[in-house]
């Protein structure tokens, strides 16, 4: 039986105030700055690293790294301009800002699980198809009105819905239509995104009054049933 290669991130710290430690991650897309919300989270009084100073992306097997600070990223010594970008090697280190936090970037290659047991999470049970159907998102004084799904919302500009707030990742959940009824897909990785304030297992049906939160931290949406999202702080915009 066949099985599902998982490629592990080791961010070992050897410098800063995360000395010694080792992260661990299998995400897609991790982040790294002050945000609490950033996977490698850096103390808020360490000013030389921006809110969000850096990210590392998977695209199949390598992995491209993304300077977001004017404060620069070095690669091996190297500084990274705002919005440049480099793939990473195992082996290689980084520092955030000069003489800011240092660390390793390693990877590793565990075992997946094999094909036919991962068919049957729930992960898998859903299919995630184009479909015509309505969806009005209302965020503050902005109403944005879809014909197809599936959406993606989240701050960057490449999103169907942007949101500039500083809980919200570039790609942060996902919006579709399956089995007769809204989904929400939590893309952060981190179990960010809560309904009813509960935090979703990957993935959650939307019903009539739930409360969709994109983080504890809000933003915070009324799914108000027929494909209508209404913030809750802002109702005088109410749909």
């Amino acid at each position: 039986m066949a099985n599902i290669p998982v490629i592990v991130i080791q961010i070992v710290h050897i410098d800063g105030p995360l000395k010694g430690e080792i992260q661990e991650f299998s995400d897609a897309e991790i982040s790294i700055g002050r945000y609490p919300e950033c996977h490698v989270h850096f103390p808020k009084d360490l000013r030389i690293v921006s809110k969000l100073h850096a990210k590392i992306v998977r695209e199949g097997n390598r992995f491209l790294l993304i300077n977001k600070s004017r404060n620069f990223t070095y690669l091996n010594g190297k500084p990274i301009q705002v919005q440049g970008e480099a793939y990473l090697k195992s082996g290689d280190w980084l520092m955030f800002a000069q003489g800011g936090p240092k660390v390793s970037f390693l990877t590793k290659v565990k075992e997946g699980r094999r094909v036919e047991e991962a068919q049957k999470h729930d992960e898998f049970n859903i299919d995630v198809q184009k479909k015509q159907i309505p969806l009005v998102i209302r965020y503050g004084p902005t109403l944005r009105q879809f014909k197809t799904l599936p959406i993606t919302i989240g701050k960057s500009p490449n999103c169907d819905f942007t949101i500039d707030h500083p809980s919200v990742l570039d790609q942060h959940v996902q919006l579709f239509f399956s089995e007769g009824q809204y989904w929400v897909k939590d893309l952060t990785g981190k179990n960010s995104v809560l309904i009813n304030g509960q935090p979703i297992n990957i993935k959650a049906p939307l019903k009539p009054d739930n409360q969709l939160s994109l983080s504890r931290q809000g933003p915070t949406f009324m799914f108000l049933g027929d494909g209508r999202l209404n913030e809750i702080s802002s109702d005088k915009f109410s749909l």
